[in-house]
């Protein structure tokens, strides 16, 4: 009896037509020269966190929930008086995401959560750094499914960085745009 194994289905999407589709545009010879999502990087600066420190808690546990993974409070690397921060304070909360988990979060923010947002008409395309990765800013963790509204103690932001191993801005944005993100027209 044979193991049937379990394969996302942007997993499965990459392998049957984006990679064809990105061959075909490109012109790439290897089937290994297409761009691969590398990793997702979701990160959230949680500044009030100096304050009170049960803020972090409840962004930990929230960034859990929506990513599916445990995520981790990051900590300040040095003394910034201006802003009654100390070194080693808990400043902000990030989780990151590779390979099954990875296409999961990515389908789910494409299919639920991004068409939830107000008024929206695409993402913008000005978050590419040259090098082939892309971050996404989300005003409010309340357009995840997995946050229930009645429980948020405040409405805070994210930023959702993509990481691709394009070597350009235009070779990440195909490919992106082949993973379902819905880029603004111009």
């Amino acid at each position: 009896m044979e193991a049937t194994t379990y394969i996302p289905r942007l997993k499965q999407q990459y392998r049957e037509t984006i990679v064809k589709a990105m061959r075909d545009e490109f012109g790439y010879k290897s089937v290994m020269e297409v761009p691969v999502l590398e990793k997702i990087v979701i990160s959230q600066g949680v500044g009030a966190a100096t304050a009170d420190k049960k803020l972090i808690e409840y962004a930990v546990d929230e960034m859990t929930r929506i990513s599916g993974q445990k995520a981790i409070a990051t900590y300040s690397k040095k003394d910034i008086s201006n802003f009654k921060l100390r070194k080693g304070m808990p400043i902000g909360v990030k989780v990151t995401l590779r390979k099954n988990r990875m296409y999961e979060f990515l389908d789910r923010l494409v299919v639920s959560s991004l068409p939830r947002i107000r008024d929206f008409n695409g993402v913008k395309a000005s978050g590419f750094d040259g090098r082939g990765n892309y971050t996404l800013g989300i005003t409010e963790q309340i357009i995840f499914p997995e946050i229930d509204i009645d429980k948020v103690n405040r409405i805070s932001g994210m930023d959702i960085t993509f990481v691709t191993s394009a070597n350009t801005d235009k070779e990440a944005k195909a490919l992106l745009t082949n993973f379902g993100i819905p880029f603004q027209k111009k």
